[in-house]
């Protein structure tokens, strides 16, 4: 009998894939993560770990699988946490949840339960797994969930051929309503319980109290451009390139303001709390429209806005991740140098997928969309797809 170590969380998707796995002859133990404990740095007033944590429990029990808390707050601290807060400083937007899966679920997760002689690791994920033989070789294939509405598949775009090959997504061709269906009729406590916001098995974050306890406040001028500013109508003058590679360098550089292009409209409390595209916590008003954040400039203390949703300082055609940066799962499908695939990307989770050209140098991939995209971050995750099959990813420079 095949043994499987599923990653409790105490919410409703993990406690049916532990059924559901059960139910398929495996021999299932529960084991929940805690994931922080440190006083030194608040990540929530609530403690919804220890709740989750019973529930986790409760679940466990009612299926009558062994249960376990194995404490991941140090590599959680190191490899998350650490780097929320150098991203931000550095003025980029990070994605924990994509590296939780790569560096603690389908890592020190994983090699935990590989020490408890397990054969799988499996989680609640909305999204699916096949194999397919290529040359003799099995290639393990990571596909969207059948539930459109709640397909994981981009939080785990980091994921390698080894990780995948040890892991299971037992609810990835349910919809999440027969997935709480399923939890009603056997009844158990997680069966009507919200979805989790926040950091994987953490909780809420209230990000700017959070980063404000390493990263200290600091006033600074947020400065309003014009949609009409002389940047934007240079972009978009009719150009001549040499070759592909050239218009697509033009076309992913990101703009570049100074305080002159615009007029002082507010005051923060520090660029590094703000993210591109963000609308919520700037508290100036008096426009027609809600203004968005365009840039942000954490050296000189200053963040860019622009009115409305379709300023066209929110849009970029291209952009580009470093070669370090780009990451195959479908590593047969890798491009060589100079070689082009058309694909569907996103961008940001649950971003429908947007049809882009990949375009491989020496010195990273260039992502060309066929329209503009709002709000490219930094910092952030491109994902690509051929049809419901993620296939690789970057990090967005």
């Amino acid at each position: 009998m095949k043994r499987v170590v599923v990653g409790l969380s105490g919410g409703v998707d993990s406690s049916v894939a532990a059924y559901l796995l059960q139910k398929q002859g495996y021999e299932v133990i529960g084991l929940f993560m805690k994931n922080w404990h440190d006083d030194s740095v608040t990540i929530s007033d609530e403690c919804p770990w220890l709740e989750d944590s019973n529930d986790a429990l409760m679940v466990a029990e009612k299926l009558g699988i062994p249960f376990q808390t194995v404490d991941m707050s140090v590599p959680y601290k190191q490899r998350i946490v650490d780097y929320m807060f150098r991203e931000y400083e550095r003025g980029r937007t990070p994605n924990p949840d994509v590296l939780c899966n790569r560096e603690i679920k389908f890592a020190t997760f994983l090699e935990y339960a590989l020490n408890l002689g397990a054969d799988y690791v499996a989680t609640g994920h909305y999204c699916r797994k096949d194999t397919i033989e290529v040359n003799g070789q099995t290639i393990y294939r990571l596909l969207a969930g059948k539930d459109q509405n709640k397909d994981q598949s981009y939080f785990l775009c980091q994921l390698s051929q080894a990780q995948l090959g040890r892991a299971l997504f037992p609810i990835g061709d349910l919809q999440k309503s027969e997935v709480r269906a399923i939890a009603k009729e056997l009844g158990l406590v997680t069966a009507e319980k919200k979805d989790s916001q926040g950091l994987c098995f953490v909780g809420k974050v209230r990000l700017p109290e959070f980063l404000q306890q390493q990263l200290a406040p600091k006033k600074g001028d947020i400065i309003q451009i014009p949609s009409t500013w002389q940047g934007y109508q240079d972009k978009e003058s009719s150009k001549l390139f040499e070759c592909y590679e050239d218009e697509l360098k033009y076309y992913a550089e990101k703009y570049h303001y100074s305080p002159t292009d615009g007029k002082v409209v507010g005051q923060h409390d520090g660029a590094h709390f703000f993210t591109i595209g963000q609308r919520k916590g700037l508290h100036v008003g008096g426009t027609v429209e809600p203004l968005f954040v365009i840039d942000t400039d954490t050296e000189k203390n200053i963040i860019y806005v622009g009115e409305g949703h379709a300023h066209p300082g929110l849009f970029r055609r291209t952009l580009f991740v470093k070669k370090e940066d780009i990451h195959w799962i479908r590593t047969d499908l890798a491009l060589s140098l100079h070689q082009t695939m058309e694909t569907m990307v996103r961008i940001r989770y649950r971003q429908p997928l947007q049809k882009a050209t990949l375009y491989l140098n020496d010195s990273g991939l260039y992502i060309d969309f066929t329209t503009p995209q709002s709000a490219i971050t930094s910092g952030q995750f491109a994902a690509w797809y051929i049809e419901d099959e993620l296939i690789g990813s970057g990090e967005i420079y």
